[in-house]
C-alpha cells in the first residue's frame, strides 16, 4: 500500500467518526427537547386556563360588595310608558301671585321692618311712611265725623220738636238732609283712607305699608329716611308655593301642546323632576323665532324650583304598554354598546341590549333582556368601573 492510499483511508475514517459523533449528540438532545416542549405546552395550557378564568365574562361581586358599593338590584318588568316631546323652558314667578307693593301716598320713610328674602304673612307691616297726604286725609275724616255728630244732634232735636208740634215738618226734613250729607262725607273720607291703607289709629300722618298676602320678599327698594312717591315699587312680594315653567314651543309642535296636556318638568342642574299641566298656550307665533310661548303651573313645596332655573319640559303625547323595562340608571355604554349588568351567581355580566322608548325614569328594552331577569339598577356605574379595572389589569 502506497502513501496516497493510506491518506485516502485516513480521511474516510475521520469522516465516519464525525458522522457517528453527530448522530450520538442528536439522540441525546431529542429527549431534552421533547421534555422542554412538553413543559412549554403544559405552561401554555396552565396559562390558558388562567386566562379563561379571567375572560369568563363575569364581573365578580359578592353580596357584601354589592351592598358596600350601593348597587340596587331590580328585575326587568313590563310597564306603561308615556311618550313625550322635549322642549326648553325656564322657571318663572307665578305672576298671578306676585305683587309690586307701593306706598300709595308720597312721604318720607319712617320705619322699615321687612328684609330681602323674608317670609311674611298677610297684613304684616313691611314699612311705615310719614305722609302729608295721609295727615290731610285724616284731618278731613275727623272734620267729617264731627259734622256728622252735630248733624245727628240737630236731627234728634228737630224730631222731638216736630213730634211735640213745636216746629214745622220742613225743619225736620232739612235736618234729615244735612244728616245724610254728613254721613256721605264721613264715609267718603273713611274710604279714601282705606284706599291708602291708612286706617290705623295712632300718628295722624303715619302710613303703614302692609303685605297683601302670604309670600316672600324678592325685591326691596326702600331705605330709612328716603322720600318715596305714591307709585314707587318699594317691595316685590311673591307666593312661591306655585311657580310657572315658561316653555318655548316650535310652531310644528303647537298641535300637540294643548291646555290641560300633562307635562314633566326636569331640572338641568339636577335630577329633580315634577309633574304639571299646561295652563296656557299663546295664540301668537314669533316672527323670528317661529315659536309660541306656553306655560306649566307647578306646585313648589319647599321652594325647590327657583325662578330663573333652566329646565327641560317633557310634554306628554301618548302612553303605551311595553313588555320589558329597566330603570334609566341601569343603562351603561361599554365600547360603544349599550349594556345592562345582569345579575348572575358570581356577580354581574355585561349584557348588550337594544333600547326603545323612555319616559325619563324607565327605558324600554327591545332585545337582550327578558322580563324577570335581575340586573344592577342604581349604582351600576360601580360595576362598570370594576369591569374597566379587570380589563385594564388583564391587558397589562
Amino acid at each position: 500500500m502506497n502513501k496516497q492510499q493510506t491518506r485516502v483511508i485516513a480521511i474516510m475514517l475521520a469522516i465516519a467518526i464525525a458522522l457517528a459523533a453527530i448522530v450520538l449528540v442528536r439522540d441525546r438532545a431529542q429527549p431534552l427537547g421533547e421534555e422542554h416542549g412538553e413543559q412549554e405546552h403544559a405552561h401554555s395550557d396552565e396559562h390558558g386556563e388562567e386566562e379563561g378564568h379571567q375572560d369568563d365574562g363575569v364581573i365578580h361581586f359578592t353580596e357584601q360588595q354589592v351592598n358596600v358599593a350601593g348597587i340596587t338590584l331590580a328585575s326587568a318588568a313590563p310597564a306603561r310608558l308615556d311618550t313625550f316631546i322635549r322642549m326648553p323652558g325656564q322657571i318663572a314667578l307665578n305672576e298671578d301671585r306676585t305683587a309690586h307693593v307701593t306706598p300709595r301716598a308720597a312721604g318720607a320713610v319712617r320705619e322699615v321692618h321687612a328684609t330681602l328674602g323674608q317670609q311674611v304673612r298677610r297684613d304684616q307691616v313691611l314699612a311705615s311712611v310719614a305722609s302729608a297726604d295721609v295727615a290731610a286725609q285724616r284731618g278731613a275724616l275727623a272734620a267729617a265725623e264731627r259734622r256728622l255728630a252735630y248733624a245727628r244732634q240737630v236731627h234728634a232735636a228737630e224730631r222731638t220738636l216736630w213730634e211735640e208740634k213745636i216746629s214745622a215738618r220742613q225743619d225736620l226734613l232739612k235736618a234729615e238732609q244735612e244728616l245724610r250729607e254728613a254721613e256721605i262725607l264721613a264715609n267718603s273720607s273713611r274710604q279714601q283712607l282705606q284706599a291708602l291703607g291708612a286706617i290705623d289709629a295712632g300718628s295722624s300722618n303715619l302710613l303703614k305699608i302692609r303685605a297683601p298676602f302670604d309670600g316672600v320678599i324678592v325685591e326691596k327698594h326702600i331705605t330709612l329716611g328716603e322720600v318715596v312717591g305714591a307709585d314707587t315699587r318699594v317691595f316685590t312680594l311673591t307666593d312661591l308655593s306655585t311657580v310657572w315653567a315658561d316653555v318655548v314651543v316650535p310652531a310644528r309642535d303647537l298641535d300637540l301642546v294643548r291646555v290641560g296636556t300633562g307635562a314633566v318638568i326636569r331640572s338641568i342642574a339636577s335630577d329633580t323632576t315634577a309633574p304639571g299641566k299646561v295652563s296656557f298656550v299663546s295664540a301668537l307665533v314669533g316672527e323670528e323665532s317661529r315659536s309660541a310661548k306656553a306655560r306649566v303651573v307647578l306646585d313648589n313645596p319647599g321652594a325647590a324650583w327657583r325662578p330663573g332655573l333652566a329646565v327641560n319640559v317633557d310634554i306628554v303625547t301618548g302612553s303605551n304598554d311595553v313588555p320589558v323595562t329597566v330603570v334609566r340608571e341601569a343603562i351603561q355604554t361599554v365600547d360603544g354598546r349599550q349594556v345592562v349588568y345582569k345579575r348572575v351567581k358570581e356577580g354581574f355580566v355585561a349584557q348588550p341590549v337594544a333600547t326603545g322608548r323612555s319616559d325619563g325614569k324607565l327605558v324600554e328594552i327591545t332585545a337582550g333582556l327578558r322580563a324577570g331577569e335581575s340586573y344592577a339598577g342604581a349604582g351600576s356605574f360601580a360595576v362598570k368601573a370594576e369591569q374597566g379595572k379587570s380589563e385594564g389589569g388583564h391587558e397589562h
